[in-house]
This record gives structure tokens, sequence and C-alpha cells, in this order.
């Protein structure tokens, strides 16, 4: 069954940590944290609707200025969440430029960020281009359960973790998956499309088994449509299994409480992509930083029953010691040697 979702990180292990998140059957793209691009072209940058950071470090945000750069005399609405303060800094980094000639552009790009707070209220702003990214729509929301962004497909849920300042930690979760058997389309003599998105969004908005659905397709030069209750189509061509689960860790002291919220966070997720900042024989240091050691990020990975972990943002003092990061986090994950 082929995944909605296509995660990977977007520099090397060494570089500025983060995750894109591609959607196989829509033009869009979810980011989490946003430092330097690497690789990203400007075609998969403007696919990112929202971008989720953990925090504002340097190497955690950098990038921001480059994407506003490139979204700029676009009809784009960018969402961007981060923790308390995200507003202001995002104000502050827009400020630091000089927009006197953008009332000439034909189309209004709007930054909406939005920062969180532990008590589960939210502050967001908005910033637009035709009034040179001045701060307003200011409002104040909740996110109950800690999800933060809530689709008809997916959520995102955040968990706040300590790394002397709040770091936030992300996981996306699809609600259901959808699979179009294509063997029954054929028998029926029906044809791949738009439809059968239509017949997804009905699906997933739980609408009545005996609602009438609309197949069609356009074949021949002239368009074909026919008419079928909605759990008959449910039934005989859709394939409904649990959704993807995707995690996104970084910045972390290893102590109990940041423990906990991991092992919660990331429970069952299919991808878990964690820090494995420092090797376990310098353990303390990592504690002094407030990072995770590679032995900590596999056993938190197993203690969360992860299908796959994902480590990433090693210290560059192992740049020569890679593999050696790596097989420390798949023995503490797999449960061997001193993982145990």
């Amino acid at each position: 069954m082929r995944p909605n979702f296509h995660p990977s990180l977007i520099n090397c292990s060494f570089d500025d940590p983060g995750v894109y998140v591609d959607f196989l059957f829509e033009r869009r793209a979810l980011l989490f944290d946003l430092g330097e691009p690497g690789p990203l072209t400007p075609r998969k940058l403007l696919r990112v609707s929202h971008v989720f950071v953990s925090h504002t470090h340097v190497d955690h945000f950098i990038g921001f200025d480059n994407l506003v750069r490139l979204c700029l005399g676009r009809d784009k609405r960018l969402h961007l969440f981060g923790p308390a303060g995200f507003t202001d800094r995002v104000g502050h980094r827009l400020a630091g430029y000089t927009w006197n000639l953008v009332q000439d552009y034909p189309t209004d790009f709007t930054v909406v960020a939005t920062e969180l707070h532990p008590d589960g209220t939210a502050l967001t702003a908005e910033f637009h281009c035709l009034r040179q990214f001045a701060r307003e729509a200011e409002r104040r929301e909740a996110f109950p359960d800690g999800i933060i962004l809530d689709e008809a497909a997916f959520r995102v849920r955040v968990a706040f973790l300590q790394h002397r300042i709040p770091s936030l930690a992300f996981a996306l979760e699809e609600k259901r998956h959808f699979s179009v058997r294509k063997n029954r389309l054929e028998e029926r003599g029906w044809r791949v499309g738009p439809w059968l998105a239509e017949l997804k969004r009905a699906i997933l908005a739980e609408a009545a088994d005996d609602a009438p659905f609309r197949v069609w397709w356009r074949e021949g030069g002239r368009e074909h449509e026919e008419f079928h209750p909605l759990g008959v189509l449910k039934e005989e061509i859709v394939t409904i299994v649990p959704g993807q689960k995707i995690t996104y860790v970084t910045d972390a002291v290893c102590t109990a409480e940041n423990a906990a919220r991991i092992v919660d966070l990331a429970r069952g997720s299919d991808y878990l992509f964690i820090e494995a900042v420092f090797l376990h024989a310098d353990a303390e240091r990592a504690f002094t930083r407030c990072h995770l050691t590679a032995r900590q990020a596999g056993e938190l990975a197993r203690a969360a029953g992860a299908a796959r972990v994902q480590p990433f943002h090693f210290s560059p003092r192992y740049q020569y010691a890679e593999e050696e990061v790596r097989r420390e986090v798949a023995e503490a994950f797999a449960g061997t040697g001193f993982g145990k």
C-alpha cells in the first residue's frame, strides 16, 4: 500500500536538522525545523504550507529569510508554529528588511505565525506583504490535547521538551489511510480521476453510506458519470487502514520528564526522527549541553514502539565516527549490546 506521506531528512546528519514531508497526491509539503535548506529546490520549498519550528536557535531557524524571499510576489499563506516568543521573533526578522516597494506586488504573500504555550494556549499574528509585514490580526486560541493542526486527513500534535529553553517535538498523524483497488476499478470499467479524491474526502467527512456519490471521468472526448451509494463504493473499491505516524524530536536533555513526553508523543510511530548528538561515552557532556546520546535515542525509540528510527543532528566531533553513532542507536533500538 503506497503511503501518502514521504518524510526525509533535509541535510546530512552533521548539518542543520530538519525533515521535509512530501504529500504523494497533493502539491504540498510540511517542514519540521527551518535551518539551511540544503538540497531542497525552490520547487520543493514552494510546496511547503506549514513549518513547525522546535526552537529558534540559529541552526533551526536561519532558513526563514530564504523561504520568505522565495515566496515574495506569490499568492501564498505560509503558516509557522514555534515556542513562546515566536511571533515576536518572526516579526523582528521581517522588520529587519526594508519593504518600501512591496505595495506594487500583484499578490499578498502572508506569513501566519503561531506561538505555542505549555498551558494549551496559542498566540497567532499575521504579517502581510502588501502592508510591509506589519503585525496584525492578532488572536489567542487554544489547542486541546496538544493538537495544533487538525485537517480532514491528518493532525499535528506537539510536546513541550526542555533544552534549557522550551523545545517543541511534533508528531504528524494521518487519521486513516485509503488505498484504491485498481483491479476493482477495471472490473467496473471506471477510470482514475479527481472523483477518487472527492470520494476520500466524503469518507473522511463521514458522509452517510446511503448518500449518492457521483463517479465520473473523461474518456473519448466525453464525460461519463454514474451514481452509487457511498457505502457500496467504500466496500468495493477502497481499503481503509490506520494511517501513518511521523514523529520529530530534537534538542532535548534526557530527563525522566522529557523521556516520558517523547515516548508518549512517538508511541507507535512509523518513522521516528530523533537527534543523537553524542555517543553515550560522552553522556555527561550531552547532559550539560542538553542533548540526547545515541544510546538514549535508540532506547526512547524502542520504548515508543517505533517501527523505524532515523537518527540525525550528530555532533561534528564524530565526523569520522558516524557509523559508531548509528551503531549505538541501532543496538539500543534492537535491545542488544549495552542497550539491553
